[in-house]
C-alpha cells in the first residue's frame, strides 16, 4: 500500500462497512483505520463525511493560561508514570503520533506511516523540515534511536518495553536484530516477527517523548533541547510550573497550522483536594482546570466555567499485591483471598460513593465495551457470604488488610467505598490514606491499594502495560504463563470480531484469578474560564498544549 491508496485499504473497507452496519461506534472505526496509515480526511472520506475543521482560526496571538494541576518532578520520558509530568515536558518534547478525543491517530513528528496487512511491517514517513531547537535536523536516526530505547528493558521504569514487546529479544533486554531499519533519512521501517496491532496507538501514549541524542534526564531542564516551541522557564515540584514560547527556534507545527499561540503556560499547584481548586477559580487565579471530579463537576459548572468531558476507558483499580510479603507470608497469592475481595464489593456502590455516578459499573476485568474486542464475559458474583467463607477457607480471617490510598477525592471516596464493604463482609481492614507527594514515589509495591488507570484505545494495551509477567507497571505482581501467551496472540490478530475469541479467555482469566478490583469506567471532565479554546479534556490525557489559546 502507498500513500495515494490508504482509502482503498481493503481492511479499511470493511471497516467501513461495519461502521455503517452498526457493528462498531465512529470512534472504534477512526482508530482501527488511522491506525492502520489511513490518514484522518481518508477515514472521514470513507463514511463520506468531511474531517473536522481546527479551531485554531478562532484564537489570538499570544497571551498566558494558567492551569490548576498537580507539578511533578520531569524524569527519564520512559518512565513517565503520569501525564501530570507530560504537560510540562511537552513543551519541547514532542510525540511521533497523537490520539484524539474522536478515535483518530493523527501524525505529528511522523508525516504518515504505512502498516501490511497483517501488521508484520511498519514504514513510518519522518516529518521533514523539522530542526530540533539546537538547530540539528530532525531525521529517521532519531526516531529509530528513540524506538531503540523504547525497546530498553535494562532502563529502569520503563514502560515502553511493554508497548514494544513485539520487536525486543527476551535473551538480550534489547531490540532485536534487524527490526529497526534505517531506509533513508526520512523512512524508519519496523520488522516484525509476528503481527503486533497496537504499535501506533504506543507511539502515541504519554511516555513515548522524543529525545535528542545525548539525552540526559539530570540535565534535561538545564539543556532542553527539543523539537517543540517551548522552554520551561521554572519547575518548582509541588508548586508551579512555567512554559514560554521559545522565540529562538522555528518550530514545525506553525508552518503545519498547529497553533502554539500562547505566549506562556503556567501550572499551578493546589493540592489534590478539590476544594482547594474551586478557591483558585473563584479567585481568579486559574483558568482551567487540569480534571474535574465527582460533585466537583456541578460546583464548577455553578460558578461559570465552560464543561468539557469525554467517557472513556479510565477507571480505579484496586489490587492486592500478589507478590507483597507481610510478616513472612504472602497473603494476596492465594486466589481465594483476590476472589474473596471481589465477591464483596458491589461495583455500583464504588461508582456512586466514589464518583458520583459519573461512569459505567465494570467487571474487574480492565477490558470493557468500549474496546473493539471485548467479549461480554460475566463478572465474579457479588456475594459476601461466599467472599467471606473463601477468606475462612484461605486461613485469613483474621489477617488484618491495609487498603491504602492517596489523599484526593475520588480515589479516596472510592477506596473507602471497597473498605466500608470489606468490612461488612466480615473481614479485617484498616484504612490507610498517604499524602499524594508520598504515594507516587511507591505506587507500583504496596500490598493492597488503589490506582487510576488512563483510557487506551485497543483491548490488549492496558492488559499488556499492567498485568504482563514482569512488566514495569504490574502493580498486581500477577505472573501468568496461559495469559501471557494468549496476550501475545491476540495482539497478533488485526481483526477484531476474530481477536475476541482470545479476549473472552483473557477476561475470563481476569476475572477467575481475582487480580484487581475495577470497578467502573469513568467519564472525564475539564473546565475552563470563558474565552480559551483547545483545552478539551482528551479521552486519554494526552498533553495537547499546543492546542491551547485565547479565542480571539
Amino acid at each position: 500500500m502507498t500513500k495515494h491508496d490508504q482509502s482503498l485499504h481493503p481492511i479499511a473497507l470493511q471497516y467501513a462497512q461495519d461502521e455503517k452496519a452498526g457493528k462498531l461506534s465512529r470512534r472504534e472505526f477512526m482508530a482501527r483505520t488511522t491506525a492502520i496509515g489511513v490518514s484522518v480526511t481518508a477515514a472521514y472520506g470513507l463514511l463520506g463525511l468531511a474531517a473536522p475543521a481546527r479551531a485554531n482560526a478562532h484564537m489570538q496571538q499570544g497571551g498566558t493560561v494558567r492551569m490548576q494541576m498537580e507539578v511533578r518532578a520531569v524524569k527519564e520520558p520512559r518512565a513517565f508514570d503520569w501525564p501530570q509530568i507530560t504537560y510540562v515536558t511537552a513543551g519541547w518534547l514532542e510525540y511521533l503520533v497523537e490520539y484524539n478525543n474522536d478515535g483518530t491517530f493523527q501524525p505529528m513528528l511522523l508525516e504518515s506511516w504505512d502498516v501490511n496487512d497483517n501488521a508484520t511491517t511498519y514504514v513510518l514517513n519522518v516529518r521533514q523540515g523539522v530542526t530540533w531547537n539546537d538547530g540539528t535536523p530532525f531525521t529517521a536516526q532519531d526516531v529509530a534511536r528513540n524506538i531503540a530505547g523504547w525497546c530498553d528493558t535494562t532502563v529502569e521504569g520503563n514502560s515502553m518495553a511493554a508497548r514494544f514487546s513485539a520487536i525486543i529479544n527476551p535473551e538480550t533486554g534489547q531490540a532485536l536484530d534487524g527490526a529497526i531499519e534505517v531506509i533513508d533519512d526520512h523512512t524508519v521501517q519496523l520488522n516484525l516477527p509476528a503481527p503486533d496491532i497496537t504499535l501506533i496507538a504506543g507511539m502515541s501514549d504519554y511516555p513515548a517523548a522524543i529525545t535528542p541524542a545525548g539525552f540526559n534526564p539530570d540535565t534535561m531542564l538545564e539543556n532542553p533541547v527539543g523539537t517543540g516551541p517551548y522552554l520551561p522557564e521554572t519547575v518548582e515540584v509541588g508548586i508551579k510550573a512555567t512554559l514560554v514560547r521559545n522565540e529562538n527556534h522555528d518550530w514545525w507545527g506553525y508552518a503545519a497550522g498547529k497553533g502554539a499561540y500562547l505566549d506562556r503556560i503556567e501550572y499551578i499547584d493546589y493540592g489534590t483536594d478539590p476544594s482547594a481548586w474551586v478557591a483558585a477559580a473563584a479567585a481568579d487565579e486559574v483558568d482551567i482546570i487540569y480534571e474535574t471530579v465527582g460533585d466537583f463537576v456541578d460546583i464548577f459548572n455553578s460558578i461559570g466555567f465552560e464543561e468539557s468531558s469525554v467517557a472513556s476507558s479510565s477507571t480505579i483499580c484496586i489490587r492486592p499485591n500478589q507478590r507483597a510479603e507481610i510478616d513472612g507470608v504472602r497473603p494476596y497469592a492465594d486466589k481465594r483471598v483476590r476472589q474473596a475481595i471481589a465477591m464483596a464489593v458491589d461495583n455500583a456502590v464504588c461508582l456512586e460513593l466514589g464518583y458520583a455516578g459519573r461512569g459505567e459499573v465494570a467487571r474487574n476485568q480492565h477490558v470493557g465495551p468500549m474496546h473493539p474486542a471485548w467479549a461480554d464475559v460475566p463478572a465474579m458474583p457479588h456475594d459476601p457470604a461466599r467472599a467471606l467463607e473463601l477468606l475462612q477457607e484461605a486461613g485469613m480471617a483474621d489477617f488484618e488488610m491495609d487498603l491504602i490510598s492517596i489523599d484526593d477525592d475520588w480515589r479516596k471516596n472510592t477506596t473507602d467505598a471497597v473498605a466500608a464493604q470489606l468490612r461488612d463482609a466480615g473481614f479485617n481492614v484498616k484504612r490507610t490514606v498517604i499524602p499524594g507527594a508520598t504515594f507516587w514515589g511507591d505506587w507500583t509495591e504496596y500490598p493492597f491499594s488503589s490506582t487510576d488507570w488512563n483510557h487506551r484505545p485497543i483491548d490488549t494495551q492496558t492488559l499488556g502495560l499492567a498485568y504482563r509477567s514482569g512488566e514495569a507497571w504490574n502493580e498486581s505482581g500477577f505472573a501468568n504463563a496461559e495469559f501471557d501467551a494468549l496476550l501475545a496472540e491476540a495482539n497478533a490478530i488485526p481483526d477484531a470480531d476474530s481477536r475476541r475469541v482470545v479476549m473472552q479467555r483473557l477476561q475470563e482469566i481476569m476475572t477467575d484469578e481475582g487480580v484487581t478490583l475495577q470497578p467502573y469506567w469513568r467519564t472525564i471532565y475539564r473546565h475552563a474560564k470563558p474565552g480559551f479554546v483547545g483545552w478539551d479534556m482528551n479521552i486519554a490525557y494526552l498533553p495537547h498544549i499546543y492546542k491551547i489559546g485565547i479565542a480571539a
